[in-house]
């Protein structure tokens, strides 16, 4: 079973925390488990709410996801389509190797920034004020 939870102040419905009126927050959202044609509908919701709750850049935790088919590249592509509608930055965080070589064999490398994967690419650091914990 996948669980997706929102780290930061959006994970209770509220807008996420700025910081600073100039620098909004950057929403965090770590994904568990597997992101596959059973669990990407969800995923998609959970995502949509995000990007609508969030005023600065979205980053995707995929540290701790398992397994990730095309259904669920099709959800991030979707998503990333609508964050640059918004003027809203999407990345992701720390793939594990299986998901970033469907990222290389797909093309979507290119496509979609990521950061800190398991193969030794630099990590993605956030500014200290908007760092979320477990």
């Amino acid at each position: 079973m996948t669980i997706f939870q929102t780290k930061t102040q959006t994970r209770h419905g509220a807008a996420p925390r700025t910081v600073h009126p100039a620098h909004p927050a950057t929403t965090i959202v770590p994904l568990y488990g597997e992101i596959d044609i059973f669990t990407s509908p969800a995923l998609r919701e959970r995502l949509l709410r995000a990007l609508r709750l969030s005023t600065g850049p979205l980053v995707l935790d995929l540290s701790r996801v398992s397994f990730c088919d095309v259904s669920g590249l099709a959800v991030l592509v979707g998503t990333q389509r609508r964050a640059r509608a918004l003027g809203i930055t999407l990345r992701l965080a720390a793939p594990r190797s299986q998901t970033v070589r469907l990222l290389r064999v797909t093309g979507l490398d290119r496509v979609l920034t990521t950061h800190g994967s398991d193969q030794g690419e630099q990590p993605y650091s956030l500014p200290a004020q908007t760092r979320t914990g477990d």
